[in-house]
């Protein structure tokens, strides 16, 4: 009987033992599971926390601002031709903005003896002025300083100048209408519609420009390699049917005309400076995942760009060229016909003083 007292006592507390150890092992497993449950949501919100972070950062600043180091000092490896570009952009500027204000003043000056495309070397001109001006701005921006304000005022004014094949392709659809379509040429000679279109292209280059601006928009630099090759097919389609017209000679005639011949070379200077200034940019950008991202950032970048961005003193040299040239050829032809006006004014003298002495 004892026994059975002692054992039913040793059973109760075992079972009281064993109940207490539930349930404590019942509070620690819930503690344990409350404690993962937060740590899991906390975690989850530095996640999402750290992404909308990184979200507005990439939003409100380009990629290539968030590292605080020039250009100069990224392609310090291989500095050659970075040199070689800003020696172009300050030649640009020393040499571009006198002959485009020159080639401003001519067209303003011969406004009323001007030819057709005019207007639209005017607005170039305008454009690469603009463009030559920042030299200074950009050397300090790659060299030595890396300021979010230079960055867009420089990315602003590129976007600007990218577009200048817009204002040539102009230029090149005028020639090639007044060549190979004369009448249509003459119907819309005094039309409004060359000023319309030169409104057009500065919209459209505005509005370039100030997306480039943004710098975080997906494969924006694909727009460039588009709008580049459209216009330098464009060109080149243009230059090349000119110049077939123009080497056809007339009807039973096996030479060309002096006038065609001296026009036939004019376009064939043309057509190589835009072969030497576009074609670089034309055949490199396509062609990008090719190269290392150092070897284009600091090589191919600045080749193609250097001689696409030289057009700015090359172009206005041309016209001004052409100018002196036509000049010359006027010059010359009023004086031949000032000399023949005096023959024959001498020849009529002697004439009247050989009748009075008969």
């Amino acid at each position: 009987m004892v026994f059975m007292d002692n054992l039913s006592s040793v059973g109760f507390q075992l079972c009281s033992c064993f109940c207490f150890c539930h349930t404590h092992l019942h509070l620690i497993w819930l503690s344990l599971h409350r404690s993962l449950i937060l740590q899991t949501i906390r975690l989850a919100d530095m996640d999402v926390s750290d992404f909308n972070s990184s979200v507005i950062f990439i939003s409100h600043r380009p990629p290539n601002l968030t590292v605080k180091q020039t250009v100069y000092e990224s392609c310090r490896e291989m500095p050659a031709v970075f040199i070689w570009y800003l020696i172009l952009q300050f030649t640009n500027m020393f040499l571009g903005v006198p002959a485009n204000l020159m080639v401003l003043w001519l067209i303003h000056k011969n406004k009323g003896d001007s030819s057709t495309s005019d207007i639209f070397i005017f607005h170039l001109a305008v454009l690469d002025v603009l463009f030559c001006l920042i030299p200074p701005l950009e050397l300090v921006d790659l060299v030595f300083l890396t300021i979010d304000a230079t960055w867009y005022v420089l990315h602003f004014v590129y976007g600007i100048k990218d577009c200048s094949p817009l204002f040539l392709s102009c230029i090149c659809l005028d020639r090639y209408v007044a060549v190979i379509h004369p009448i249509t040429f003459t119907a819309l000679k005094d039309q409004n519609h060359r000023t319309v279109l030169a409104f057009l292209v500065w919209l459209i280059i505005l509005v370039y420009a100030s997306l480039k601006c943004v710098g975080n928009i997906m494969n924006f630099d694909k727009v460039f390699t588009v709008m580049i090759l459209t216009a330098f097919a464009f060109m080149v389609f243009c230059n090349v049917a000119i110049l077939w017209a123009l080497r056809q000679s007339g009807p039973g005639k096996d030479t060309m005309h002096p006038v065609k011949k001296k026009a036939f070379r004019m376009v064939l200077v043309i057509l190589a400076i835009i072969v030497f200034n576009y074609f670089p940019p034309v055949a490199l950008f396509p062609f990008q995942n090719q190269f290392s991202p150092d070897v284009f950032r600091c090589y191919i970048h600045y080749v193609a760009f250097g001689l696409m961005d030289f057009s700015s003193t090359i172009q206005p040299m041309l016209y001004l060229f052409k100018e002196k040239l036509t000049w010359r050829l006027c010059c010359c032809q009023a004086n031949t016909e000032q000399n023949n006006s005096e023959s024959q004014g001498v020849r009529t003298i002697s004439k009247s003083v050989n009748q009075i002495s008969d």
